[in-house]
């Protein structure tokens, strides 16, 4: 990443970090989430792809990282960049054309790729195009959302997601 890229972007650092730190520090998984994450059976491995400037990673990393912990060693989670990554993300666009991150890639104990989920819950989805249809800023809205929702829908998504 250059120099002129990251100091776009360094603003969001403190306010991701912050956001992020305080997530690991009250986590609390529903049972349900933790339930599957533990019986699951086989081993999986989950990519993440991301940004460390990325407001939606802050707010949904930490869950995954509690799913993958949670599991017992059945999820083997690994974070690549999506800017050093290009064709990766590439082949995991948001409706085909977006770069939109994170982007969680799930792949099997041979490293073939099963299913992706992200980059925000569908609910948060649906708030930002309509934001972004409407010329809008998204940022406020979108982690006002988050702040609201309080984790319960990213923990339902993975629920989901594991099945």
């Amino acid at each position: 990443m250059t120099s002129e890229v990251e100091s776009k972007y360094a603003k969001y650092l403190p306010q991701n970090w912050q956001r992020q730190s305080r997530l690991d520090r009250k986590l609390k998984l529903t049972n349900a989430l933790t339930e599957a994450a533990e019986k699951l059976e086989t081993q999986l491995y989950w990519l993440v792809i991301t940004e460390h400037w990325c407001g939606d990673a802050s707010q949904i990393i930490p869950i995954i990282n509690g799913v993958a912990e949670a599991s017992s060693g059945k999820i083997i989670l690994r974070f690549i960049y999506r800017d050093e990554n290009e064709a990766l993300m590439d082949a995991h666009l948001t409706d085909g054309k977006s770069r939109s991150i994170p982007m969680l890639l799930q792949l099997d104990k041979d490293f073939k790729f099963i299913k992706s989920y992200g980059p925000r819950p569908t609910e948060a989805q649906k708030l930002v195009k309509s934001l972004l249809a409407d010329g809008d800023s998204y940022d406020i809205p979108l982690h006002t959302w988050y702040a609201k929702d309080k984790q319960k829908t990213i923990q339902e998504d993975l629920l989901n997601f594991l099945h």
